[in-house]
């Protein structure tokens, strides 16, 4: 199983639209996906049109009273499971920051999941911060995704991140994890700025980031709305299209996982 942390500390940027949908279409693609949704805003679980009950997410987890097993829940997709989140996952930034394990915790929590083989991919939904939850989800992750928006704020954010997965690295949490990949999100090919945005990512990056670009689109925006997908609210629309794509592009970065 490999671990993939979606992560920008900048809200606003499309991160918790492109896990939900980039997860529903590696799912489509038989690939078994778990969703773990560790933002106390749960808008990844809502988005999913999931209704979670009380207590179900990662925080009695992280706070030993719970297994992650006992969390998983079903979305109604085929090979698409969750880990909801709840407002109290708020909570644990602050009972995990008082711990000195902290950042080894998640992974400790998610060896179990590596062990059984029951899926191939997880993806983290990370909160939009540099706090202890988002650090903590880079630490148990191989990998990290990272949506940008074609706005040069954005570029900011992401050297941002660049530096925090060095202090991880050298903090010996997370000495294999590497940025992934770079995906481009909320584009329009009509404006200079996120032409230029994307060239510039593609000069510092041009292996990390992504072919696909997500397109700013009105549908990608109603769909969580619906409780669905853009892959199930307009399935043949630009947005659809483009998630397809992304997890064409994601597969082929990670043959026989």
């Amino acid at each position: 199983m490999r671990i993939i942390a979606v992560a920008n500390q900048k809200g606003g940027v499309g991160k918790t639209t492109t896990v939900v949908n980039l997860s529903a279409a590696i799912a489509m693609r038989g690939k078994r996906v778990l969703l773990i949704d560790l933002d106390p805003q749960a808008n990844a679980t809502s988005g999913l049109g999931i209704d979670a009950p009380d207590g179900c997410s990662l925080y009695p987890v992280l706070t030993g009273r719970s297994a992650i097993d006992t969390q998983i829940v079903g979305t109604g997709r085929e090979r698409l499971s969750l880990v909801p989140s709840e407002v109290d996952l708020a909570g644990a930034e602050i009972e995990l920051a008082r711990s000195d394990d902290h950042l080894v915790r998640l992974r400790a929590l998610l060896d179990p999941l590596r062990a059984d083989n029951r899926f191939d991919f997880c993806l983290i939904d990370t909160p939009p911060s540099l706090g202890v939850l988002m650090t903590s989800a880079l630490a148990a992750a191989d990998e990290i995704l990272v949506p940008l928006q074609c706005e040069w704020f954005g570029l900011e954010g992401l050297a941002k991140i660049v530096k925090v997965i060095e202090r991880i690295r050298g903090s010996g949490a997370g000495p294999e994890l590497k940025l992934e990949g770079i995906v481009m999100t909320m584009f329009d090919g009509r404006t200079l700025l996120s032409r230029q945005v994307a060239d510039e990512v593609m000069n510092y990056f041009p292996e990390q980031m992504y072919e696909t670009m997500v397109p700013r689109a009105v549908r990608i925006g109603e769909a969580p709305s619906h409780g669905k997908t853009i892959l199930e609210h307009d399935p043949s629309g630009i947005g659809a299209k483009a998630f397809h794509s992304l997890a064409e592009e994601f597969l082929r970065r990670h043959p026989g996982s």
